[in-house]
């Protein structure tokens, strides 16, 4: 399947010398901030979700603020310091340059827990409800973020050859074998299927049990299972998505960190792992005293 041609910029133009850009990336972030920040005055506006409503709609407003420098710095740093430090060290200031891609969902997911702890801690506010209400958002943002991903192409899959492989023009060819040209190297859509597991079916899945199974009335449990669900998503996406180039070598091609069992993990199934086991502690320790 040809990949589609799809400009990763919506609109440009020059303004007094300096070139404005909208790109899809960016239109990404705004999205998933946005109707996060609408779904999550809808929850609070619920009572009857609550035993307790943890915030008003003016507090969401707020929290959204820290939400945004917490993705975005987090994100940022992330991909940096877990994924690829050498040329950032090298040179400080493309750090800066989060327009060209280059996000870690593990960084941004450090940097909300410490927006959401920061927050409530200032305002007085219990801090695991409020991580629930932004847990049963997050789906939204990751589906968006996951979107853009394709779009912008990165982050492709491993090289296969199911029917619904796709030619990114940008791809490395050379995981493909040596005689296959750039361009003509069919890969898995690993950003779709994120977008599948981590967005749909996940958000979906929260909702289900916030609005039927009312359990937002146990502070955490939500939490629980946004982790718990997408850790699990991720590392099963791990096994399409082909890593970064920096863990990958001639005698490691699939970029393992560490083999273990006649198996591998790599980086992004190492950094989901702990996301996995926190999840599943809290939702049976969290039930057990409802």
């Amino acid at each position: 399947m040809p990949f589609p041609d799809i400009d990763p910029e919506i609109f440009s133009f020059d303004l007094f010398g300096f070139n404005i850009a909208l790109r899809w990336y960016a239109l990404a972030y705004i999205a998933g901030l946005v109707l996060g920040w609408r779904y999550v005055v809808i929850l609070v506006e619920k009572s009857s979700l609550w035993v307790n409503a943890p915030m008003n709609r003016k507090q969401v407003e707020d929290l959204l603020t820290w939400m945004v420098v917490g993705v975005i710095v987090g994100g940022r740093l992330g991909f940096v310091i877990f994924y690829n430090p050498g040329p950032y060290l090298a040179n400080p200031i493309d750090i800066l340059k989060v327009w060209e891609g280059g996000m870690s969902f593990h960084g941004g997911f450090i940097g909300v827990i410490i927006g959401v702890a920061g927050f409530a801690w200032r305002n007085k506010l219990p801090v695991l409800s409020i991580g629930d209400a932004v847990a049963a958002a997050a789906p939204i943002g990751l589906f968006f973020g996951r979107l853009a991903n394709f779009i912008m192409p990165e982050l492709w899959g491993r090289p296969t050859t199911v029917p619904w492989g796709v030619n990114f023009p940008v791809a490395r060819a050379q995981e493909c074998g040596p005689d296959i040209a750039l361009g003509e190297c069919l890969r898995h859509p690993s950003q779709l299927y994120e977008a599948g597991l981590e967005g749909l079916v996940l958000g979906l899945l929260i909702a289900w049990v916030i609005w039927r199974k009312d359990w937002l009335k146990a502070p955490g449990r939500v939490i629980g299972l946004f982790l718990l669900g997408y850790g699990a998503s991720r590392w099963f996406v791990e096994y399409f998505r082909q890593p970064d180039i920096q863990f990958t070598s001639p005698d490691n091609p699939i970029g393992y960190i560490f083999t273990f069992a006649g198996t591998g993990v790599t980086m992004g199934q190492l950094l989901s792992l702990p996301m996995i086991l926190i999840g599943a502690y809290m939702i049976v320790k969290i039930k057990a005293k409802v």
